[in-house]
């Protein structure tokens, strides 16, 4: 099951068009993906977190993170999720594709490390293609639709990579990037 989580819980967010991006592009090339927005996740609620966290968490074996920056790193949130859960099940030896999203230039670089590092310490296998998408909210358009070539040109080449590597679909093996 591949999960892909827009991390932030912000009405609206170009976080989530852009995890709604991946989830479509995943569906072009054959995978099948759920996006996870915190938006709905209930933090305060332990009977709905630990329902989710059963449902969705736990059964995850591949996760695409989209992280905005949040004061030089990723969302308060986003961490919340991962504290709060039952690490063992939720976390350890799964493996995650990172997307960084700002408005600014740097494309969320520092939340991404931060998120590495914090995802490796939960025995997490980050890819090591990590996308730092740089003032995202002229790239989205009012669809929510990312216009910009060269940005869904480099999502296809990291999603091609991922599936790889992650071997999601084998098949792809034959093909050369």
């Amino acid at each position: 099951m591949i999960t892909i989580i827009s991390g932030t819980n912000r009405n609206g967010s170009n976080t989530f068009k852009v995890a709604r991006e991946y989830q479509q592009i995943c569906k072009e090339k054959g995978i099948e993906a759920n996006v996870l927005s915190l938006l709905d996740f209930d933090m305060n609620n332990d009977s709905v977190f630990n329902e989710k966290e059963s449902d969705i968490l736990i059964p995850t074996t591949h996760f695409i993170i989209v992280a905005p920056e949040y004061n030089g790193s990723i969302p308060g949130v986003l961490k919340t999720l991962i504290d709060k859960s039952r690490v063992q099940l939720a976390w350890h030896f799964k493996k995650a594709l990172l997307v960084g999203v700002a408005s600014g230039r740097a494309g969320n670089l520092r939340g991404l490390d931060d998120l590495s590092n914090i995802l490796n310490h939960l025995k997490v296998t980050v890819f090591p293609n990590k996308l730092p998408i740089s003032t995202v909210n002229n790239l989205v358009d009012a669809e929510g639709k990312i216009h910009d070539a060269n940005t869904r040109k480099a999502i296809h080449q990291q999603l091609d990579e991922f599936i790889l590597w992650a071997d999601l679909k084998p098949e792809l093996e034959s093909q050369k990037l």
